[in-house]
């Protein structure tokens, strides 16, 4: 089938076409950058061509040359046999405006709470406050340890993570965008290493999936790290840690954000009493809980 495509397509229009057909063939899964198969072929034939990611229209009718169309055969072909995300094959993940080296050491950045960050988590971080700390805990590819830094600018940013080899690469991100100054790597698991630090801000998105979601992953999902996403029975053995532990690592007008997927009603019946604020985004409001170290435990 491939070779017949490199021989008889001929445009960028054709071979959009033909990666959405073979796409919708394999019934692939997305949620890695985009969430439908027109996206997902865009995306990666418009990186295979060097074009701008948000300029597709000006191009559909370009003729492409026999090594473009065998670039973009190539992704395509990839996407479908290996069942691997966009993000591992480009070796990029975006943010908004903000990109990332990822590769299978990490999960693809795709974080509610960076919406929180790039508001500076207001209201509930007053705007004339100033951030002196700040701590990405499980930063995986150190994403949101740059939006930290970069939008709280006063402000020094530790990044864990217990996987060594996904603080490799939240490091070179973190380079990447000039901030080794700023952003200090360091390994630990949960709070462990960071015993007598204190944050103003402590933001996380851990591992948080329930073993049943574990078991019916799409392929694609399972190709990410699964120290990353397992969260245990009830999805919450990371996220209890965080929210016992929070407190002793926190300022006295400290702010904790922890983003939990679909499982509030999992925080909900462990923490019933815990007065959680559940800020609106774009995956609804029950994604991302904020609380006050005055509301946690043992404050």
């Amino acid at each position: 089938m491939y070779l017949q495509a490199r021989t008889e397509l001929r445009t960028l229009r054709d071979a959009l076409r033909f990666a959405v057909s073979r796409f919708n063939e394999a019934a692939l899964a997305f949620g890695h950058g985009t969430d439908n198969v027109f996206d997902e072929a865009a995306y990666l034939i418009l990186h295979a061509l060097h074009l701008p990611l948000d300029r597709l229209d000006p191009f559909l009718d370009a003729l492409l040359t026999r090594a473009e169309m065998g670039r973009v055969l190539d992704l395509v072909e990839r996407r479908v046999v290996e069942r691997c995300p966009a993000a591992y094959l480009t070796k990029e993940a975006w943010l908004g405006d903000f990109r990332f080296y990822v590769d299978e050491r990490v999960i693809v950045p795709r974080s509610f709470i960076a919406e929180l960050i790039r508001k500076r988590l207001a209201p509930w971080w007053p705007a004339d406050a100033p951030v002196s700390r700040a701590l990405d805990l499980c930063t995986g590819s150190g994403c949101l340890a740059v939006l930290l830094a970069s939008f709280f600018p006063e402000a020094h940013v530790v990044a864990t993570d217990v996987s060594v080899a996904a603080l490799e690469v939240a490091g070179r991100n973190v380079r990447d965008y000039g901030l080794a100054g700023r952003a200090e790597i360091l390994r630990s698991d949960g709070f462990s290493a960071l015993r007598g630090r204190r944050f103003d801000l402590i933001v996380s998105n851990p591992p948080y999936v329930t073993d049943a979601a574990m078991a019916a992953l799409p392929d694609e999902y399972r190709r990410e790290p699964e120290v990353a996403l397992a969260g245990g029975p009830d999805g919450m053995n990371v996220v209890r840690r965080i929210i016992i532990e929070a407190a002793a690592h926190l300022t006295e007008h400290g702010l904790l954000a922890v983003e939990v997927g679909q499982n509030r009603a999992c925080v909900d019946a462990a923490f019933p009493h815990l007065p959680l604020v559940w800020p609106a985004t774009s995956g609804g409001e029950d994604r991302v809980f904020l609380a006050s170290r005055a509301d946690l435990p043992g404050a």
